[in-house]
């Protein structure tokens, strides 16, 4: 891969706000609706801007070399040889259906070695660029990292394709210790798991090499560092490298509880793990057997979750404004008077720069199975539109030029998206409803036409697959640039509709008028009863109206 798309490829920083940042949800073949392997991830860091990546698949000559850009600050860290056949990668997944997400643990600071070539994210690409399968992937990955050093915090890694769902976590050795420390542990097919920022590998099987791996070191590194002391059967990764605070329970565990509690009638047990505040809680099983099976519209729904009908909820209080919206401002922590205060931490969270669900389908031919659903902002605030994984470019709308974190184009779906999602926010019960109709639309529109656009690519891998793979590009750059269009008619009417925080009426998807030809009169919908009455217990008969005698 050249240097000069290295830099164009728009990439996500999580490490500088690990405790906040990322969160990733898988389901086993066996746990899913259609049978398919699924992830999920959501990339949130404060101001990132990041767009759809794409590296075509190539071949390249002995002797030829690979210049490490680090993932969040761009900085070149070395160089390593290139494979000799590189796979086409767009976004997060590759075309053989291997998708790769992460979230950062951090871990022991002093763990992190400045001197490593290979920093995580680039480990990711390296691995969807150079594996046919998810085991074969964490073979690339930890080989790379032991050859070449890691240039990281702690991170926990999803990696999937349509056969099999792992996680695996790594932390490094220090400053001029070359390697890491890792362990792998495959999800079994009928369970479901998540990471959010903590790690979460605890205990594991030494002796089940088919479906646990890890570093010939993990526990003689421990031991050597004083981090543990214990029988080999009773080493905890996360005990020794990264032990759950409070702040990796309440921020991060808590967003894993609640994915598990959508397809579980026994969380409860878990709250006071999650709740952060008692410190022997018992914690939670690093996965659970769901009691329903998991579509794709529930994965949709669990990215865009705000702890709703929870402990967790963040309903009805000062912090969501007049129209309660299920967000916070950052950070997370703030002090009053002395004392240091938290807001709640969801999966949903507007710092989001892009979020995307990947659909592993194992029956279908490779270059149709793999989909990443993707969106770029809050998941709660977007249409995921379907990207196939052989295609050879991204839609305009996820890789605009001239666009960046400073420079607003209403060409790419990052600013309007954004654009639409920060009008929402503050007036989130009023104006959502009108988000999510139009979301909800393009949503079931794109569920329906896939099993049509499936069958024509089947049909034309027959005879060609050059055209099948240009069938499957142009149908997900026309998605995209269907969203894009559909997101800019949606952004004029919420400042149409909602205008100087007053209702306009309408029929049949039109405003209303006056016979007179003049815009019909504004519904003025005052504050919700909520927070009126919230408004009156702070003020009192402040703004009470005196009663006429």
């Amino acid at each position: 891969m050249k240097y000069n798309r290295i830099l164009a490829v728009l990439v996500l920083s999580c490490v500088a706000a690990w405790a906040s940042a990322c969160t990733n949800f898988i389901v086993g073949k066996n746990a899913s609706a259609d049978g398919s392997v699924m992830c999920s991830y959501n990339a949130d860091d404060y101001g990132m801007f990041t767009g759809l990546c794409h590296y075509a698949a190539e071949t390249h000559a002995k002797g030829e070399m690979r210049r490490i850009i680090d993932y969040d600050t761009h900085e070149c860290h070395g160089e390593i040889p290139e494979a000799a056949v590189t796979y086409n990668v767009i976004g997060n997944i590759n075309e053989y259906q291997v998708s790769i997400g992460e979230t950062t643990f951090g871990g022991r600071e002093e763990l992190v070695d400045s001197t490593g070539i290979i920093d995580y994210g680039s480990l990711m690409y390296l691995g969807l660029q150079r594996a046919k399968t998810a085991r074969e992937a964490i073979q690339v990955m930890t080989s790379l990292v032991e050859q070449y050093g890691y240039n990281s915090e702690g991170e926990t890694f999803t990696i999937c394709d349509p056969n099999e769902a792992w996680i695996m976590e790594m932390i490094g050795k220090g400053p001029g210790r070359t390697g890491a420390v890792w362990v792998a542990i495959r999800i079994p097919d009928n369970a479901i798991c998540a990471h959010a920022n903590q790690s979460r590998i605890t205990t594991f099987d030494l002796k089940d090499k088919k479906n646990v791996m890890y570093s010939k070191d993990v526990i003689k590194f421990a031991r050597e560092q004083g981090f543990f002391s214990g029988k080999d059967k009773d080493f905890s990764f996360n005990a020794a490298y990264a032990a759950p605070d409070f702040s990796g329970r309440r921020y991060c565990e808590a967003r894993v509880w609640s994915f598990f509690n959508h397809f579980s009638t026994e969380m409860n047990r878990y709250l006071p793990y999650a709740m952060g505040v008692e410190k022997d809680a018992e914690p939670m099983p690093l996965w659970i057997v769901p009691n329903r099976k998991v579509s794709l519209q529930d994965m949709e729904a669990c990215m865009r979750d705000h702890y709703e009908g929870t402990p967790f909820s963040l309903d009805n209080d000062l912090g969501g404004g007049i129209w309660q919206m299920p967000y916070r401002p950052t950070p997370l922590s703030y002090q009053v008077d002395g004392k240091k205060y938290f807001n709640e931490r969801p999966t949903s969270t507007q710092q989001t720069g892009f979020s995307y669900i990947a659909q592993l389908r194992g029956w279908l031919p490779r270059q149709v199975g793999g989909i990443i659903w993707f969106g770029n902002d809050d998941g709660n605030m977007v249409a995921y539109t379907p990207v196939y994984c052989c295609a050879t470019r991204q839609p305009v709308c996820y890789n605009t030029p001239g666009a960046d974190a400073v420079t607003f184009n209403d060409q790419n779906a990052f600013w309007v998206c954004n654009w639409v999602s920060n009008m929402v926010y503050p007036r989130y019960s009023q104006m959502f409803p009108s988000l999510q109709a139009v979301r909800d639309s393009l949503d079931q529109s794109y569920f329906k036409e896939i099993p049509n656009v499936d069958k024509r690519a089947g049909e034309l891998l027959l005879t060609s697959e050059k055209d099948a793979v240009e069938y499957l590009t142009a149908y997900s750059c026309k998605k995209g640039d269907e969203m894009i269009a559909r997101w800019r008619q949606l952004a004029i009417y919420l400042i149409v509709k909602y205008n100087d925080m007053a209702v306009k009426p309408e029929t049949n998807g039109k405003f209303d008028r006056t016979p007179e030809g003049l815009g019909a009169k504004v519904k003025r919908t005052g504050f919700p009863e909520s927070t009126a009455r919230m408004l009156i217990k702070q003020t009192g008969d402040k703004f009470a109206v005196p009663e006429e005698k």
